[in-house]
């Protein structure tokens, strides 16, 4: 479990405590207690199988593909995996590849639903990227309309692993990768993912990839 869950838990759980005193209400106590294992339910951290295999690029977080496309970028064509988070999903986000982390950029901005499209480029985000063994793979942590923080423990220098723990989006949230664009994609619009463990694509030299 992340560390908050139990600072929200604790925290609740002492309010239902002081409610019970206070008044002797069993639903005013039981309100708390229901929110306290929400966040203990909710800042879960599940154990994942990291697949293994050169050129292979992983989902940084858990939920539902929402677009799987080609887009032109400043630096050339890509493909971009928009994976929508929502209040059920485990929201630890992991690094999809292993390398070094070159850009770790934070942006303040709103926080429109994260289903709108201008959320990408409006709302509150970090941008990540990560230099692999001959390519390299972006993605961004943004805000929702009830995430208000985005929680990214990298550093530029430093090295990760394939499926790495990295930091969190509290609450509905969305994760954008955008890979190289000789990647070949392993998902499609609506397909469920879990960081981690679930391929998003694997690049096209690797063809040893795809035998995982």
């Amino acid at each position: 479990m992340v560390r908050d869950g139990y600072y929200y838990g604790f925290t609740l759980f002492c309010v239902a405590v002081l409610v019970w005193i206070l008044t002797h209400s069993v639903p005013l106590a039981l309100l708390p207690v229901l929110l306290a294992a929400f966040f203990l339910w909710f800042f879960r951290d599940p154990e994942r199988s990291i697949p293994d295999g050169p050129g292979l690029i992983v989902s940084p977080g858990d939920g539902k593909v929402e677009e799987a496309e080609w887009i032109e970028t400043p630096t050339g064509g890509r493909l971009r995996v928009t994976i929508f988070l929502s209040v059920f999903n485990v929201h630890v986000n992991r690094a999809p590849i292993g390398g070094a982390v070159t850009v770790v950029d934070y942006r303040k901005g709103k926080f429109l639903n994260a289903m709108n499209p201008e959320s990408a480029v409006h709302n509150e985000q970090t941008l990540i990227t990560i230099e692999g063994d001959g390519y390299s793979v972006s993605f961004k942590q943004i805000a929702g309309l009830l995430a208000r923080r985005i929680v990214c423990n990298l550093r530029p220098g430093e090295r990760v692993e394939r499926g790495q723990r990295m930091g969190l989006i509290k609450f509905g949230s969305r994760v954008d990768v955008l890979m190289p664009a000789k990647t070949v994609l392993r998902v499609k619009t609506g397909d469920r993912v879990k960081g981690g463990s679930s391929v998003l694509g694997f690049v096209a030299e690797q063809e040893g990839s795809l035998d995982q």
